[in-house]
């Protein structure tokens, strides 16, 4: 058995103060702040939006099939509107303001996004017409991943108040509903033969 002093024994308590959470005063934690990167989760929303458009782009040009783009970006939806639900739940009104309650609320919220995610994979066949799977998987995969993505292109700004009217005037993302928006429409086949 091994006997400890009163004097290490004090010692120990010390040390173990300095290591316990000390709440920091509004100066510390505004230098925090300033320092560190904080990624809104409406900016991966962004993003992921974004992601689901090109990706439609993309499978409707390499396929020549609407179908196929429209598959991608029912993919992509079944990705984006879960995380909107998740966002605006955990950031909006509906946001608590106690440890337990902010916990609490970050399950139910997830698991709200989980469901609405398979309730969405569930009504795709009756929502496509025509629908590619593969497709669909290719949108619904790439569109998850794009987590990393706007880690990486965020680049570690600090988050400030400015960063929805950025996206808004995003010259990319109206290059790209232009673009969408001047694209020729194929035209149905409606002729029936008897």
């Amino acid at each position: 058995m091994t006997y400890v002093s009163y004097s290490e024994e004090v010692e120990a308590e010390k040390a173990l103060d300095e290591l316990r959470f000390k709440p920091l005063s509004a100066e510390q934690a505004q230098a925090w702040r300033q320092h560190h990167f904080v990624l809104s989760p409406w900016r991966v929303v962004f993003w992921q939006v974004l992601v689901g458009c090109v990706l439609g782009l993309l499978a409707w040009w390499i396929t020549g099939r609407f179908s196929a783009g429209l598959s991608a970006v029912y993919g992509a939806l079944a990705v984006v509107i879960p995380a909107a639900l998740f966002a605006r739940g955990l950031t909006g009104g509906f946001a608590a303001t106690g440890v337990t309650g902010a916990v609490l609320g970050f399950f139910i919220w997830e698991a709200v996004k989980l469901m609405v995610g398979v309730v969405m994979l569930v009504m795709a066949p009756r929502v496509v017409s025509e629908l590619s799977w593969p497709a669909l998987l290719v949108g619904l995969v790439v569109t998850m991943k794009v987590y990393w993505l706007a880690l990486l292109v965020a680049g570690g700004k600090p988050l400030n108040r400015r960063d929805n009217r950025w996206l808004l005037k995003n010259k990319l993302l109206n290059t790209l509903v232009n673009t969408v928006l001047s694209m020729p429409r194929r035209q149905a086949n409606t002729s029936f033969t008897t």
